[in-house]
């Protein structure tokens, strides 16, 4: 039977890579794909489809589109789709620059790389601003109920929906502020992450409440930290049944539900925005049968 990819429920891993590809015009894609399926695991490499791909091959997943551009009064949310995304996760960041390079060279020329993020752990799973991310993410059975297509439902069971975002601090905004200035940006204290009663309407985590939205909107987050040596944020993944709950709470950060943006907005924005399907996998191996793969 199909499964989920298992990393979308593991903790986050001590390194990783992300790539993104777009495909060759004219290319062979579906061999391409073929011989991906053999290289994903979904727990050393995840994998996720954009709707072009997926469209291109004459396939249909339902839930599955682009992720929308959004522009409030001030602020500008980009959309930057790509075909293919992948997560590759390991302890050794050695190790990871050779699987990465070996796939790369596994799907071309089918797939051409356009964007490559590497990331890593901080201190227990902590933004780089020192504050604990995914705080509220849900656990085992509500984990599965959040992030994993059922039996029944619309799309592959065993599949899921990612939404991605490369999102780039200005450190110089951030460390400007007063500690207490920086708690209530994010709602919670640094120092023990409980959260502030008082918090403003624009705490992050008062914008983002997932219990707060009606319908309900759990997400499961799986996002860490990178650095390409100069700049530096927070590579955002965001894991659900469908993108609903996700544009649910992205919205309300930028203040188009009720013109309050979030206070992360101060010192950090996202230049990237993409959606994919992570399709389940079978014996080891990622399961395009959706596909007619």
């Amino acid at each position: 039977m199909p499964r989920p990819q298992p990393a979308i429920l593991l903790p986050i891993p001590a390194a990783a890579r992300y790539l993104s590809f777009v495909v060759t015009p004219g290319a062979d894609s579906r061999g391409a794909l073929k011989t991906l399926a053999t290289l994903v695991d979904g727990e050393r490499c995840v994998a996720g489809l954009g709707a072009s791909l997926v469209a291109s091959l004459g396939a249909r997943i339902a839930g599955l589109h682009s992720f929308p551009a959004l522009q409030s009064t001030r602020l500008t949310i980009p959309s930057t789709p790509t075909d293919l995304w992948l997560w590759l996760r390991g302890d050794d960041a050695g190790e990871l620059f050779h699987r990465s390079r070996r796939i790369e060279d596994a799907l071309a020329p089918a797939f051409q790389l356009v964007d490559l993020t590497s990331a890593f752990r901080h201190g227990d799973g902590d933004d780089l601003t020192g504050y604990e991310d995914g705080t509220e993410n849900p656990k085992d059975d509500e984990a599965v109920a959040a992030a994993i297509v059922a039996e029944g439902g619309a799309a592959p069971a065993g599949s899921s929906f990612v939404a991605v975002q490369r999102w780039v601090h200005r450190f110089d905004l951030f460390e400007a502020m007063s500690p207490q200035e920086q708690d209530a940006t994010f709602g919670r204290r640094r120092d023990d992450n409980e959260e502030i009663d008082d918090a403003p309407p624009s705490a992050h985590v008062k914008r983002t409440a997932q219990e707060s939205f009606d319908p309900t909107a759990f997400v499961v987050r799986r996002s860490m930290p990178w650095s390409d040596g100069r700049r530096a944020g927070l590579v955002f993944v965001s894991f659900g049944k469908s993108f609903d709950a996700f544009i649910a709470q992205l919205k309300r950060m930028a203040g188009l539900e009720d013109g309050i943006e979030d206070g992360l907005f101060r010192f950090t924005r996202p230049e990237t925005g993409g959606y994919y399907w992570c399709p389940p996998v079978r014996e080891g191996r990622l399961d395009l049968s959706a596909l007619k793969l």
